[in-house]
């Protein structure tokens, strides 16, 4: 069994599908009982659907990840009724869930503008509170990006990425339907004999100059957001699209594939990612496979083989490269074993973060009180 296994593991890339946050109302203004003056509600919270914001930004835009809302004001004589705290926005991407710690669904962002109000601002005092003013809500949320399937298949139109779905998944791929998009990729599920279930997604193949493309292209590259790993899927002999393209090696094609990513969106190339190197059963196949793994341990060696403008900025790094042949078989069982110890892998990297975000929350409130 010829089997390449983590050139090179990168724990946490940049790109990122759900985010913790924090989020208080404002607090309400003090009443004025003298004169029976009202003091002003803080602000609520909001989550607002926007186009071309993802979830990186907000991490990095935010990196406390803390919104709060505004306070309202004190009533006064010149002002009897305090003026209402300011609402704080937050604002995501389009096609995400808002839950709470605890897993309760608060709702769905699913069209650009949806609006979520998460947290409600204090009550300003008044005479039924004695004057007094009340606090803003507060909740610890999650924000996930919905995700079509744990897998993306990436290839050009030939690499055999239907053929491989159906030999993987031993039935024949759905159609899907989403909410938040479109696109109707087919979804095929991969059976293990603990019953655990893996959904991977075919969408359509992709063609060089995809990023530009505002059609079929532009709508593969966002949907590939929507996956927690990636599957390239490359001809070992190489392709040739068309009379007028030039003919490409298995290696040239991933380059071209990884450009396209980056291109579309530079934080897409440090998502986890397989390789599988289809038409193993072609003549010539054990050659070209030794040689494309030469090739990816030393891609700055090779880059020559490829224009300027379309060497990517960072190559990617495969966890496993696995060869296989959809038509005989041959390596699906391997294969099917590496994407189950990538997923496993990912899983437990993120339970361990999600414990230790909590532990530094617990910090942070105990050290507050102190």
């Amino acid at each position: 069994m010829v089997q390449f296994s983590r050139i090179c593991f990168r724990k946490y890339g940049n790109f990122v599908d759900n985010l913790r946050l924090y989020v208080r109302g404002g607090g309400g203004g003090m009443g004025l009982p003298r004169l029976g003056g009202q003091g002003g509600n803080g602000g609520d919270v909001w989550v607002v659907a926007t186009k071309n914001m993802t979830l990186k930004r907000i991490k990095d835009k935010y990196p406390q990840k803390r919104f709060v809302g505004g306070a309202g004001a004190n009533s006064s004589v010149r002002a009897l009724k305090g003026e209402r705290g300011k609402d704080k926005e937050i604002l995501a991407p389009v096609g995400i869930t808002v839950t709470t710690d605890d897993g309760k669904i608060l709702g769905d962002l699913n069209t650009e503008g949806d609006r979520l109000m998460v947290v409600k601002g204090g009550h300003g005092g008044s005479y039924h509170s004695a004057f007094e003013p009340s606090k803003g809500q507060t909740k610890n949320l999650r924000l996930d990006l919905k995700l079509i399937a744990d897998l993306g298949l990436v290839g050009f139109p030939n690499a055999g990425k239907s053929s491989l779905l159906a030999a993987m998944s031993n039935a024949t791929p759905q159609i899907a339907n989403y909410a938040f998009t479109t696109l109707k990729p087919e979804i095929g599920k991969l059976m293990y004999k603990d019953y655990k279930q893996i959904s991977v997604a075919d969408l359509p193949g992709l063609i060089e100059g995809a990023h530009i493309n505002k059609g079929m292209g532009h709508k593969f590259l966002k949907h590939v957001e929507r996956t927690k790993q990636l599957l390239f899927v490359v001809d070992v002999c190489g392709f040739q699209l068309a009379n007028k393209t030039p003919f490409r090696s298995a290696f040239e094609a991933v380059q071209l594939l990884t450009k396209e990513l980056e291109l579309y969106k530079e934080e897409l190339v440090s998502k986890p990612a397989l390789l599988v190197v289809n038409k193993m059963d072609l003549p010539d196949a054990a050659d070209k496979l030794a040689e494309l793994k030469d090739q990816l341990q030393n891609p700055d060696e090779f880059s020559d083989l490829l224009p300027d403008d379309m060497i990517p900025k960072n190559y990617m790094t495969f966890r496993h490269v696995v060869p296989v042949s959809a038509s005989t078989g041959f390596g699906v069982d391997t294969l099917k074993s590496c994407i189950r110890e990538s997923l496993d892998e990912d899983a437990a990297m993120a339970t361990k973060a999600i414990h230790q975000d909590r532990l530094q929350a617990l910090r942070y409130h105990s050290h507050k009180q102190l």
